[in-house]
């Protein structure tokens, strides 16, 4: 049992990394950034310090991949004997990988913001009047964003939580049962 503590611990840790990273990135650094005084500071200032957040979500996110084989690989026999723990596996893998995707994206955005951040805003992810097309667009689509990417590590961390619950005795023997039923 002892065996997937470390691979599980960083597993979880890492996806708390990604949630908590987002969430406080969207609430706190941009919300912040957008109280600066000179409107070119506001994409600035938020940009740095999604750069500076970057290694670290990078790594959790290679941290969260390597723990995550090391899980499965743990629990090959119960994933694929157990009823509806593959299809889990499944969608838990799928909706990680979206969501990596998605914030691999908000990071495309966010270089693009930070490259016009000459041209002014209201905030980090709100579009100043008269500012140029190519900025309008990428601000609003990273205001939609930094809600989505805190939503997908939520829902990483829901589905791991659902992980959990099935590997219960009770809920191991009854899916068991079920599939060789």
């Amino acid at each position: 049992m002892a065996g997937n503590l470390f691979a599980r611990s960083i597993h979880d840790l890492s996806a708390a990394a990604w949630f908590g990273g987002s969430l406080m990135g969207a609430v706190g650094l941009n919300g912040a950034a957008a109280g600066a005084k000179d409107p070119a500071e506001r994409t600035r200032l938020s940009s740095l310090g999604w750069g500076k957040w970057a290694p670290v979500q990078t790594g959790a996110f290679a941290a969260h991949a390597l723990a995550g084989l090391a899980v499965i690989a743990g629990n090959k026999g119960r994933i694929t004997g157990q009823a509806g723990a593959t299809g889990l596996t499944v969608i838990k893998t799928a909706v990680t990988f979206l969501g990596a995707g998605v914030t691999l994206y908000a990071g495309i955005l966010g270089k693009k913001v930070n490259e016009l951040s000459g041209a002014g805003a209201e905030g980090a992810t709100e579009p100043r009047a008269g500012a140029p097309e190519e900025l309008k667009k990428a601000q609003n689509q990273l205001r939609i964003l930094q809600w989505t990417v805190p939503a997908f590590a939520g829902a990483v961390i829901a589905l791991g939580a659902q992980h959990g619950e099935m590997q219960r005795p009770r809920n191991v023997v009854q899916g068991l049962l079920k599939k060789h039923t």
